[in-house]
Formats: C-alpha cells, sequence, structure tokens
C-alpha cells in the first residue's frame, strides 16, 4: 500500500501567534512552501464531529484573507457534490459563493 505524508511548519512569536507556515507534501517538490493561512478539517467518526485548525500569519492581508475564505466555500460546495451527488444543495453553495464574492467585493473569475 502506498502512502503519503503532509507536513505542516508553523514558526510561533513569544504570544504564540503563527509568524510562518510552511507545508510539504509527499508528492510536492519535496522542500517546504510557504504559505499565510491553513484550514485543516478531520471528521472524528467516533465522536461525530469535526476537528479543525484554523491558522493564519500576522501579516496575511484582509483581501486575501476574504479570497481564501471564498475559494474554499467554493471547493467544499465542489466536494460536497462529488461525496454525495446532491446536485441542488451544491447549486444553492454556489448561489451563495457568488453572494459572498459581490458583499466582499471579490472579482469573480470568469466573471
Amino acid at each position: 500500500m502506498r502512502k503519503a505524508e503532509i507536513t505542516f511548519q508553523v514558526e510561533l512569536d513569544k504570544d504564540n501567534l503563527p509568524e510562518k507556515i510552511s507545508w510539504k507534501a509527499t508528492d510536492s517538490t519535496g522542500e517546504l512552501q510557504p504559505s499565510k493561512s491553513i484550514m485543516l478539517a478531520v471528521w472524528d467518526h467516533q465522536r461525530q464531529n469535526t476537528l479543525r485548525i484554523d491558522l493564519w500569519t500576522k501579516d496575511m492581508p484582509v483581501d486575501e484573507m476574504k479570497r481564501f475564505f471564498y475559494e474554499n466555500l467554493l471547493t467544499m460546495a465542489d466536494s460536497f457534490e462529488r461525496a454525495t451527488g446532491e446536485k441542488n444543495i451544491m447549486e444553492d453553495l454556489r448561489d451563495y459563493c457568488a453572494h459572498f464574492a459581490e458583499k466582499m467585493k471579490l472579482h469573480q473569475p470568469g466573471v
């Protein structure tokens, strides 16, 4: 059986706030890649709930954070459709993403 590994490295300041975030994966270049934010969700089957890690660096610009959330919402809609086959609710989620982008004044690609 093939195994893959994803590694995150977080450098913290004296107040334990992230200053630098890096990551690498088995199938990537093998070198740590810089990032300004991580959103990681893990399903805990025994407790029937989601465990989350949401981190961002102190220098993450607000406009990039808005875009990061927008793109996460879009990909969650895609993942939900692939996982469940629920097309109708996926369309509602995409409509909400368009509403979110409009309210946040984000340029939507292809629009």
